[in-house]
């Protein structure tokens, strides 16, 4: 069984987990994706598989103090937040649940989001914010909260993308709920089976839109006009998961008007907002402003080098002078993060490489070492993507500068990929190599933009690496 299956496990709370008899094969994640390809092309992250690491790194809370957005569907209905999970007036148990998760006072984002998910009559709510920010926690009380439990049918449906999100999902609901047994939940994913015969008694099913859909629509084992409150969680990479946007367009179209309807999103760009529109009538839309990486305390640098052998010589020239706690080297392909880590190997370097070919769980293994300090060198492609930080970071290496599909510079992957290192208020530093024309009118380009100089550096002299590290 797969590790984040385990994890919940190993928490003994978690005992809904253990209901699932799924063999590891049947798990998408539990076993490496053979692609196909020769490593040239740009290696780019997938939105399920980054959401769920993002779940799964995330320590606690992200305690922001980034301003909301709201937008209600009544501006005349006075809007009020809470401070206290208390205020709620919440079932005893419930309130039991959520200090057991470590829980003491709502994030912002529940201040504001949980009166209006949890009011009477129903509200339905479109809420964007980052992960960490304490969102599922938030619809997933509002879940519990709306189950009657004397009447033993489906009354809430929540969808993830995929099975490993579904189960991150389940796991919140079963720790939160643990002191609530009479509330009955049940998975509807991959690998979970049902009698045809028999009609789903439990009050809560967690699963993807597929498998719902055979449930309810197909094998009619419940009723979708009966359900009470529908989530749909993920909703951007929901969008970008081929299949899904149509199918839960048809779940939401056999469930009731007055059906509380509850849309999450990591982001909110015009494609998530149509799709939004369709599922979501009259919402209170809650966003979490997104915080702006900075540029202002990043020294850069470009180092002019003839071709890959050259940037390697650059960087192992910068080892040579300067002390570098961590670094993070961005490469565009698995083939030349592939290289570049065999050679740094070669030469003593303590290297990590993470890329598009590992699983998930590969990936977990590879970053808790660099976290922990076990490698000094990270070698990565653009799947380590916005949202998963690592904080000890002191320099970014861009073996090759991000480019779009066009080949023209991509300025906010640029930003996402050095904005890694100079946070916390330290300076940091990321360096360009630059092995020709094509690539110095990309750093060109990307200097205009962000009208933040990029200087260049003499790798080949001591005295100049040695100032940068000053």
């Amino acid at each position: 069984m797969a590790d984040w299956v385990k994890k919940a496990e190993d928490q003994e709370v978690s005992k809904l987990v253990n209901l699932l008899h799924i063999d590891p094969d049947d798990i998408p994640s539990a076993k490496p994706v053979t692609k196909y390809t020769d490593g040239n092309e740009p290696d780019e992250a997938d939105p399920a598989e980054t959401s769920l690491l993002i779940k799964i790194l995330g320590k606690g809370l992200v305690n922001t103090k980034l301003s909301l957005d709201i937008q209600q569907k009544n501006p005349n209905s006075p809007l009020h937040s809470v401070k206290t999970f208390e205020a709620l007036h919440l079932k005893p148990e419930l309130l039991k649940g959520i200090y057991a998760m470590g829980f003491n006072t709502p994030s912002k984002i529940q201040e504001t989001a949980l009166p209006t998910l949890l009011a009477d009559p129903p509200q339905n709510m479109i809420a964007q914010s980052q992960s960490g920010t304490g969102k599922t926690a938030a619809f997933v009380l509002a879940m519990l909260s709306r189950v009657n439990v004397n009447l033993n049918y489906p009354q809430v449906l929540c969808l993830s993308p995929t099975y490993e999100l579904a189960i991150q999902t389940g796991e919140v609901a079963a720790r939160m709920g643990q002191f609530c047994p009479e509330i009955k939940l049940r998975f509807a994913v991959r690998g979970e089976e049902v009698d045809r015969n028999k009609k789903i008694t439990e009050h809560i099913l967690i699963g993807t839109p597929g498998k719902m859909l055979d449930w309810g629509l197909k094998f009619r084992l419940f009723t979708m006009d009966k359900v009470s409150v529908f989530v749909l969680d993920e909703a951007d990479v929901m969008i970008a998961t081929q299949g899904h946007h149509d199918q839960c367009i048809r779940i939401h179209k056999m469930l009731s008007p007055v059906c509380q309807m509850l849309f999450f999103s990591a982001t909110y760009d015009k494609e998530v907002m149509d799709f939004a529109r369709l599922i979501v009538s009259e919402p209170t839309i809650i966003r979490l402003m997104r915080e702006e990486e900075s540029l202002d305390n990043i020294k850069q640098y470009y180092v002019k080098c003839k071709n890959e052998d050259g940037k390697y010589n650059a960087i192992q020239n910068i080892y040579g002078c300067i002390s570098i706690g961590q670094a993070i080297i961005f490469c565009h392909t698995r083939r030349t993060a592939a290289w570049l880590a065999a050679k740094m190997k070669s030469d003593g370097h303590s290297v990590a490489v993470l890329s598009g070919d590992l699983t998930v769980e590969q990936r977990l293994a590879v970053l808790d070492r660099f976290r922990s300090g076990l490698e000094k060198v990270l070698i990565t492609t653009n799947v380590l993507s916005r949202g998963i930080d690592i904080e000890q970071v002191t320099i970014v290496v861009n073996f090759d500068l991000p480019v779009d599909v066009r080949g023209n510079a991509d300025c906010e992957t640029y930003l996402h990929r050095i904005g890694r290192t100079g946070r916390f208020g330290k300076s940091g530093i990321a360096i360009n190599l630059i092995d020709g024309d094509k690539s110095m009118s990309v750093c060109s380009a990307i200097e205009k933009h962000f009208k933040k100089e990029i200087k260049i550096l003499n790798t080949d002299s001591a005295d100049d690496i040695e100032k940068i590290g000053s």
